[in-house]
């Protein structure tokens, strides 16, 4: 089994091929050569693994030579985020779908040269989902609610959906797609993503930091753990097509939850003084951004493979405690031991 994941050096990426190598297999079939492409080196942690391969530069750069790999299984991760596409349109364009379409005729090619398909796993978002005068915006958004993005990065998720499910009725490719929610608690410093508050908010009052909170408490969004979303994109990648029922994506679960009710939660795990680092400015351009998310996922399809959300953001924060204790223990320094 050989494997690809583009974006693989980031953080989604790094932590499915983490887990990818932990298993050892994937559709019942050992895990052989596991390649990651990204603008960056991946942690050395996982180049120590004679498995793992590294290629460092734009992806647009390295699918010509794509043809000639015989990958089994490709995760498609590489992304440009969410505030970036609003701010440089050109570089969503080419990030977003210029790389996409790349990929998807670089395996178009094997395929009609006599090679197996290749069964590919696009990472979108529920960014694809927006309101719109025509059809107005559900409180809680399934895989039925017809997708009307109103962002950059949302429009090119979903025209990317729509390239991977034609490529595959086409038979090019096994594609199917998965729309993550916000993963929560990322680590490291906030990103060019308008959702990089969602992770701040915790990340930094347990380093003993101010977070900036650029929206109102009452504020709703699904969001989930890194770990989650990891689980899901592989179930989503093992499923048969009659499981995924049909090629339009699906959603993974995410615990719908408001902002008052993170920092509360925050408050109970990790004490008053900590959820007091929390700053209220509200900021217009993430405010208006963020407004046009979903409030709430229905995860029906997903959940028919096994998948469950989280039951409540305690969890979540515990799940970062309990992950930053194993790989960066200064991350904590604001937490009172």
């Amino acid at each position: 089994m050989k494997v690809l994941i583009t974006g693989g050096a980031g953080f989604v990426g790094s932590r499915l091929a983490e887990q990818l190598l932990r298993q050892g297999q994937l559709l019942g079939r050992p895990l052989a050569q596991l390649v990651l492409t990204d603008q960056v080196a991946p942690p050395d942690a996982l180049l120590a693994d004679r498995r793992v391969q590294a290629r460092v530069g734009p992806l647009l750069s390295q699918v010509d030579a794509l043809v000639h790999e015989p990958f089994d299984v490709v995760f498609h991760l590489a992304s440009a985020v969410s505030g970036e596409c609003e701010a440089d349109f050109e570089l969503g364009l080419r990030s977003n779908l210029d790389s996409t379409r790349a990929l998807l005729d670089a395996l178009r090619t094997r395929q009609q040269q006599g090679a197996d398909v290749t069964r590919l796993v696009f990472s979108s978002s529920i960014a694809v989902f927006g309101p719109d005068p025509a059809y107005p915006f559900p409180a809680v958004v399934g895989d039925d609610t017809l997708p009307m993005p109103q962002t950059s990065y949302g429009t090119q998720k979903l025209i990317c959906e729509h390239l991977v499910a034609d490529y595959t009725r086409k038979g090019f490719i096994d594609g199917r797609c998965a729309r993550l929610v916000t993963v929560t608690v990322r680590p490291g410093r906030p990103n060019g993503a308008a959702s990089s508050f969602f992770s701040s908010i915790v990340r930094e009052p347990l380093a003993g930091e101010t977070a900036v909170l650029p929206v109102d408490l009452s504020v709703r969004h699904p969001v989930a753990t890194v770990s989650s979303m990891v689980q899901g994109l592989i179930a989503v990648a093992q499923a048969s097509r009659e499981a995924l029922v049909g090629r339009s994506a699906l959603t993974l679960p995410g615990l719908n939850v408001s902002v008052a009710e993170m920092l509360d939660a925050l408050e109970a795990v990790a004490g008053p003084q900590v959820r007091a680092r929390v700053l209220q400015q509200r900021d217009e351009r993430i405010a208006g951004i963020v407004a046009n998310w979903p409030q709430a996922v229905r995860s029906t399809r997903a959940e028919a493979l096994g998948l469950q959300p989280a039951q409540d953001f305690s969890e979540i924060i515990r799940d970062y405690i309990d992950d930053c204790r194993l790989r960066n223990p200064q991350a904590l320094k604001g937490l009172n031991p």
